[in-house]
């Protein structure tokens, strides 16, 4: 749920607001009857990252990989 507020709100009861935000609520702040910034809660994820190297071993780069690519391509990448 998304509710709009004046910037003269939210300062008069930053806290109160906060409260709300981590319990689940977002605002859209107003400053002139203009949108300038969003306040919602913060999901963390619990994603982790993968260790360096899991597949070390399972494939080869080939030795010409970064080499030019054939003109017939790159006309095709050009429309030609």
């Amino acid at each position: 749920m998304m509710i709009t507020i004046s910037l003269d709100e939210i300062q008069r009861d930053l806290l109160g607001y906060l409260q709300r935000v981590q319990a689940g609520e977002t605002f859209v702040i107003l400053q002139a009857d203009k949108p300038v910034a969003e306040i919602k809660q913060v999901r963390l994820s619990a994603k982790q990252f993968r260790p360096f190297g899991l597949c070390a071993g399972e494939f080869r780069t080939p030795d010409d990989f970064d080499a030019p690519l054939p003109e017939e391509i790159i006309g095709q990448f050009e429309g030609k």
